[in-house]
């Protein structure tokens, strides 16, 4: 007779935009490991609905991995990395202590200990599950290499772009402006206390140092170009799966000597990275989410038993929220 403990239901994407809930049988838990119950996950927009919708090209299978991962691409898969859970058995420091881990949406599940981060206190579990987020925010500005009084743009104002807004108006004397084709996200952008600029636009009061660009669209892209001032540093945070961009590297781009950079939180920056590693990174996103200023973001929520119908509706309409929470 199994162990009742050990049972545990996972959500699996089984074709192109469809997924199932599933049960699992856990493995044994070892000596260092912690067997987690889920309160709530999150829904990452961009990388996760590429991979529900079978967006991931083969030669990014590899690289496309989340550490813990089921299945293989395309299909079945079971992929996700925002949760924060209860360790309900595991080492006496971590007993009983919420954690965040880059673990998919799964009722319970049992992984290293050294990948369950302590959560702080002072952050509730449902802005925990912004860590990841966070993360890559993080990572951004170390590629920004953003400095005392820059003029920020940030092309894109959902999650990943609001938070880069946040990092980056917290650098003294740094005014930032967000742009947005959705003028709903002008609430967001006072909230964070940031400028305001429905998007699309090719000018500007005065060009910037610094521009990140979050939109994964190619209007949103060519903006970041126009808005650039010389030798000016764009920050490339979009992945687009097997989408081909078009992008016109004419006009300013050469004689402003534009500076085109890619960001993605799988590599640490070569500036950073003698000193830290990932946890360490990760450890600082989950402090900087004590303030409850960002619960701004935190926009809408379901219940895990719903899942597959709300991945489904987050595909049809990826714009509608910024962090949606699954419920456990």
């Amino acid at each position: 007779m199994p162990d009742k403990r050990a049972e545990a239901t996972a959500f699996w994407i089984s074709a192109p935009g469809a997924g199932r809930l599933q049960d699992e049988l856990l493995r044994p838990r070892g000596s260092d490991e912690v067997l987690v119950r889920t309160l709530r996950s999150a829904v990452s927009k961009g990388t996760e609905l590429l991979v529900f919708g079978n967006r991931v090209p083969r030669d990014q299978y590899q690289l496309m991995a989340c550490p813990h991962m089921g299945g293989t691409f395309p299909f079945p898969v079971k992929y996700g990395y925002c949760n924060v859970g209860i360790v309900e058995e595991g080492p006496a420091a971590l007993g009983g202590r919420r954690v965040f881990s880059l673990f998919p949406h799964q009722t319970r599940f049992v992984l290293p200990a050294h990948d369950a981060l302590p959560v702080p206190d002072e952050v509730p579990t449902e802005r925990a599950v912004m860590a990841a987020s966070m993360e890559t925010a993080v990572n951004a500005t170390w590629d920004s290499r953003i400095a005392v009084g820059d003029r920020v743009a940030v092309i894109g104002l959902g999650v990943i772009g609001g938070l880069v807004a946040y990092l980056a108006r917290a650098v003294p004397g740094t005014t930032v402006t967000a742009y947005d084709i959705n003028p709903d996200r002008r609430a967001l952008a006072d909230q964070l206390g940031v400028a305001f600029v429905p998007a699309p636009t090719t000018t500007v009061p005065a060009p910037y140092d610094v521009v990140f660009h979050t939109s994964a669209s190619a209007d949103g892209l060519q903006t970041a170009l126009a808005v650039s001032g010389v030798e000016t540093r764009i920050i490339e945070l979009s992945w687009y799966g097997d989408r081909a961009i078009p992008l016109g590297l004419g006009g300013f781009f050469h004689s402003r000597r534009l500076q085109l950079i890619s960001s993605q939180v799988g590599r640490i920056p070569a500036a950073q990275r003698s000193r830290w590693t990932h946890r360490r990174r990760l450890e600082l996103a989950l402090s900087l989410l004590r303030d409850p200023l960002l619960d701004c973001f935190l926009s809408a929520e379901s219940a895990f038993s719903q899942l597959p119908q709300t991945m489904e509706q987050l595909a049809r309409q990826p714009g509608g929220t910024l962090c949606h929470s699954i419920v456990y």
